[in-house]
């Protein structure tokens, strides 16, 4: 290898262990040489130089995770998840570190993930907490784990994260439905559990009462299709006029929609709707999905740079990044 690069066999370590400070040039022409000799590095033995494993886990920590529970089923099928992972494979894949998948979602399956983590089985964490009393995030900074939030925590744990101004998403839906001549606006939330619904509803309402709006329709959905469906018929119960529908993902819109179809309401001639996200589901509907673009796979390269520098240096502070929402406009309104 180190022949075939024309450097040091020093240098062609301290380029494929990641060591940095290396010149970018050289960088460049060992990796060439790489691709063009087939080399493999050796896992075990750059483990025992390094005392890391090269790989990173991606955390899904929620209240139940059997294989046949439903979270289960909407880890396969919803956008989110896999649009996570992409942005987290964008990071790691170039530098040759793997990604390993848990999905925890017991106190004992929490514990032992840490204690793995401790011993070495992942050099460090991209978590996704999904319930308010997750004890996760504060079992992994009390292990000094290398561990950063894709999403705001909901309780205040000195852990960086990364997430996404919901508020101003909602306010940005809010503003195009008055836009487009709205009078009567509703809008399916996410659980009121989990903060992004929270700020996404807060949002909206403040942008609806800047304009006057001091009371409008809401009903709580589970960010499915189903939900959007059901929780669209119950809106309708309470408000059959509502002429402006904000759904607080793309999946609970396209449900949504379909049930706005089965009352003979038409989209957007009589319900203007926005999602958020811009999953596929926003492309998938029909109308297709103006809706507030949620830059899940950005967001998610960022939280495995983070991850990678806390590896790197673990006295670097506890931070957030926060991501600016912005409006797509289709078909639906």
């Amino acid at each position: 290898m180190a022949e075939a690069a024309g450097v040091s066999r020093a240098t062609v370590s301290r380029v494929i262990n990641g060591v940095r400070n290396v010149d970018p040039k050289l960088h460049e022409i060992v990796w060439q040489a790489v691709d063009a000799t087939g080399y493999v590095p050796n896992r075990a033995a750059r483990s025992l130089v390094t005392r890391r494993s090269g790989t990173v886990a991606l955390v899904v920590s929620d209240a139940v995770s059997h294989d046949d529970d439903p979270f289960m089923r909407r880890f396969f099928a919803d956008p989110y998840f896999g649009r996570i992972v992409g942005g987290v494979m964008s990071v790691l894949r170039p530098k040759g570190i793997q990604l390993a998948l848990q999905i925890v979602g017991t106190a004992e399956a929490r514990t032992r993930l840490v204690g793995d983590l401790g011993q070495g089985q992942a050099d460090g964490a991209v978590v996704l907490s999904l319930h308010p009393d997750d004890t996760l995030p504060q079992q992994l900074c009390d292990a000094g784990i290398a561990a950063v939030l894709v999403g705001r925590p909901a309780q205040p744990v000195p852990i960086s994260y990364v997430d996404l101004a919901n508020d101003a998403g909602g306010a940005l839906a809010a503003e195009h439905l008055v836009g487009r001549g709205c009078i009567r606006p509703a809008m399916i939330t996410g659980p009121a559990h989990v903060p992004a619904s929270q700020d996404r509803l807060i949002g909206f309402r403040q942008a609806l009462a800047r304009h006057g709006f001091a009371y409008f329709p809401f009903t709580e959905g589970g960010f499915t299709y189903e939900s959007g469906e059901s929780a669209l018929l119950e809106l309708l119960f309470t408000q059959p006029d509502l002429d402006g529908l904000f759904v607080a993902n793309d999946l609970m819109a396209q449900g949504a929609i379909m049930a706005l179809r089965s009352q003979n309401r038409r989209v957007p001639e009589d319900v203007k709707v926005v999602g958020f996200d811009d999953s596929s589901a926003a492309l998938d509907a029909r109308p297709q999905l103006t809706t507030v673009r949620h830059p899940l796979e950005d967001m998610a390269a960022q939280a495995a740079h983070m991850v990678l520098e806390r590896i790197d240096d673990p006295s670097l502070r506890v931070e957030s990044v926060i991501f600016d929402p912005k409006l797509v406009v289709r078909q639906s309104a």
